[in-house]
């Protein structure tokens, strides 16, 4: 996954806010999660979605019946996703196979010619 120097760049700083300014950062949505849990989960707008604009990432937490604590594991999914923004790929450089790399495949396939050869000359 490739991302942009600006979005790595806001996901960086994102990542250095305590968890009250990361949630000023973001627009929480509050809404009614369905699933298992009984009546109290399926009145109750327990689940709770955040969107940080600034890296247009969303994380939803709905596996709780309280809101408070969908909170708090809907801010560690951000944090990880976050995390996961800031990620730089490794620069791959293509390689070429060495001289004496190259002398030993050619060998080898020699070696195996030359056994294949010997077995279709017998005398049956």
């Amino acid at each position: 996954m490739t991302t942009s120097p600006t979005r790595r760049q806001a996901a960086l700083e994102a990542l250095a806010l305590d968890d009250e300014a990361l949630l000023k950062t973001c627009e929480v949505d509050y809404f009614i999660a369905s699933g298992p849990g009984g009546q109290h989960r399926n009145t109750t707008a327990s689940g709770v979605r955040l969107t940080h604009g600034a890296t247009e990432l969303s994380v939803t937490a709905t596996e709780r019946r309280s809101q408070v604590q969908n909170k708090g594991v809907a801010l560690e999914r951000l944090r990880e996703g976050l995390k996961a923004l800031t990620f730089v790929p490794k620069v791959r450089r293509p390689t070429r196979p060495s001289a004496g790399a190259k002398r030993r495949r050619l060998e080898g396939k020699k070696r195996t010619s030359e056994k294949k050869t010997l077995r279709g000359k017998g005398d049956w």
